[in-house]
């Protein structure tokens, strides 16, 4: 039974201690379908009886009405700024003015296909379904969240180019740590050894919602994938963490400052920018289990994850399909040990079900339509995660939940990052692994459906400078999943470009970036001629010319396609069709079932 773990069973959760304001005042919702179930669940929660959770949350009164919602609030509903008009008065402070039966008429009732589809859509927003019901006791939910800094690093992968429609894609790092750093932790986490020590990202899921909101992918990396972390600095004590050895083991990220430490590690291995990131723990796995009632899983053998020397999840399940919940969850997605291969790798696999079947799970459960039920997974939900202050607040959550909810499982493909074994360990696959980066970095579906719109390429208004007097620097780029940067590129290119007239081109070695093909970069639309110019110049497409707040001036990053020679190799046509090495999983697939290890059944 091969296993290449530096410890025994994996995280699936996330802790954390620094805590910031969430801004509570951004990320609202748009008056829709989904804002009105929202709202009208929200009302059914707090206005009921006298406005009973009104009371919680400080609010002046709430009524049984409907209404749309908007801007988080809702009229003849929840209220307006935490007071509802219409129906009967009362005592201040316990529902007055919308308390009783809703004197201002019947109350709306919610649709129920709208409720469903906002709790599964919301509550999918993690690998464990979870995120803010915005709209019950907004003040004491938005108490709840916890933000940490989103990169910890000194470098951003570049921001994706928009469609032709305008629109740009979004990139979620979900994370689960296996901190023991709380005596529920310790008890679900076992391992006593490593109580209080730094907590490891033993769950790392890249979570890629396409530009046109038609198709989602998500790539897990295994937990031992040995390379390089980045210098990272932590946000509370200003503690720098130097760049690490390329055979560090990723999870060892999250112990070198927070979270931003482990999106810094992403960026750097596959140049893909990231917008946000979540993180849950071991106790958010379990009681996010419980609110949502159960996930039905499947395997092909009765199952016990326990080895003779007591090593384990404890998972312990019949042959066929079993609703798991609560404490039994978190078993199935910490075995490794019971999962044929008894690897890393089939525990991401694990995941990839759990999750598939949790999405459609939510969408399916009548039993969400409960205002008890949502209240409960807002409360849990809130206080399950730690995300960066981008989505710090319980209406951002609904907001990237709306996002969320445009694609169907059917468009929705999981994978692990191709592999290879480096002794007991793995490392990115050479070609594998940076192609199935590439398709997510240029947006290109994973379920081979559809076809990316290129954006159309349009001539700068503004007349470029003499090539003589265009200042321009040059950065090496040529570094990839798989190779070192070529060395002396950035010179070499500064030189050529000198040759073609522009003198003033310099090699800039402060930054380390990577690049699969070369790019020209500008900050601001004074200077997109001039980098036009350059482009041009050099035989490039004006594609390849991007605006970035990343440069204080026009930027030449030499890309992997330039590694030698005199200008950058023509793009071959590409395969954009996603390596079998990814082990990609359709979210629709039903009849997934993990296969057992003979020496683990019973």
């Amino acid at each position: 039974m091969g296993q290449h773990s530096v410890r025994g069973e994996g995280a699936s959760g996330g802790a954390g201690t620094r805590k910031t304001s969430p801004d509570a005042d951004s990320g609202t919702a748009e008056e829709s379908g989904t804002s009105d179930a929202a709202a009208a669940a929200g009302s059914r929660a707090v206005g009921a009886d006298g406005a009973r959770a009104g009371r919680g949350a400080g609010a002046k009164g709430a009524g049984t009405g409907g209404g749309r919602a908007k801007n988080g609030t809702a009229k003849n509903g929840t209220g307006k700024n935490g007071t509802a008009k219409g129906g009967t008065s009362g005592p201040p402070g316990k529902g007055a003015r919308g308390g009783g039966d809703g004197g201002g008429g019947k109350p709306r009732r919610p649709r129920k296909r709208r409720v469903l589809r906002w709790s599964a859509i919301v509550l999918s927003v993690l690998i464990l379904g979870t995120a803010g019901a915005g709209y019950l006791y907004y003040q004491h939910l938005n108490s709840n969240l916890e933000t940490d800094d989103l990169n910890l690093g000194d470098h951003r992968a570049p921001e994706p180019t928009p469609n032709s429609a305008g629109q740009t894609p979004l990139n979620i790092l979900l994370i689960g740590s296996d901190a023991r750093d709380s005596k529920e932790n310790q008890k679900l986490g076992g391992a006593k050894e490593t109580f209080g020590g730094p907590p490891l990202a033993d769950v790392q899921m890249l979570l890629h919602l396409s530009a046109d909101r038609s198709n989602m992918s998500v790539i897990s990396m295994p937990r031992d994938t040995l390379l390089t972390i980045p210098k990272c600095t932590d946000p509370d004590d200003g503690k720098v963490y130097p760049e690490s050895g390329p055979r560090t083991m990723t999870n060892e990220s999250l112990g070198r400052g927070g979270p931003g430490c482990t999106v810094a590690t992403w960026e750097k291995l596959t140049n893909i920018h990231i917008n946000h990131f979540m993180m849950v723990d071991f106790a958010g796995v379990v009681s996010m289990a419980d609110a949502i009632g159960g996930v039905p899983v499947c395997v092909d053998k009765n199952i016990h994850s326990r080895t003779s020397e007591g090593k384990g999840s404890g998972l312990k399940l019949e042959k066929g399909t079993t609703n798991i919940k609560g404490e039994q969850a978190l078993q199935w997605l910490r075995t490794r040990y019971g999962f044929e291969g008894g690897t890393d790798i089939s525990r991401a696999k694990a995941q990839h079900m759990y999750m598939n079947s949790l999405v459609r799970t939510l969408r399916e459960n009548t039993g969400l339509t409960s205002p008890n039920r949502l209240r409960k997974l807002a409360e849990n939900a809130t206080r399950a995660l730690k995300v960066d202050p981008g989505i710090g607040s319980p209406l951002k959550l609904i907001g990237l939940g709306n996002e969320l909810k445009k694609v169907s499982p059917e468009r929705t493909t999981m994978t692990t990052m191709p592999f290879e074994y480096s002794g007991a360990r793995v490392v990115p696959k050479p070609g594998d692994a940076e192609q199935l980066f590439r398709l997510v970095r240029d947006d290109i579906a994973l379920d081979g459906k559809g076809k990316r719109k290129p954006a159309k390429e349009k001539l700068s208004d503004d007349p470029a400078a003499p090539d003589g007097e265009i200042a321009l620097q040059v950065q090496n780029g040529t570094r990839t999943a798989t190779e070192p940067a070529a060395g002396g590129r950035a010179s070499a290119v500064a030189q050529e470009l000198a040759g073609l007239g522009f003198v003033k081109a310099a090699p800039d070695t402060s930054a380390s970036v990577t690049e699969d093909r070369t790019v020209i970069r500008y900050p601001s639309v004074d200077l997109e001629g001039d980098a036009q110019r350059v482009a041009k110049s050099l035989g490039m497409p004006l594609s390849s010319v991007k605006k970035s707040t990343d440069v204080s001036g026009v930027t030449l990053v030499v890309g992997a396609d330039w590694r030698e020679g005199d200008k950058p190799k023509k793009a071959a046509k590409q395969d954009d069709s996603t390596p079998d090495s990814a082990d990609a999983l359709s979210g629709s697939d039903k009849k997934a079932c993990m296969k057992v290890d003979p020496n683990f059944t019973w």
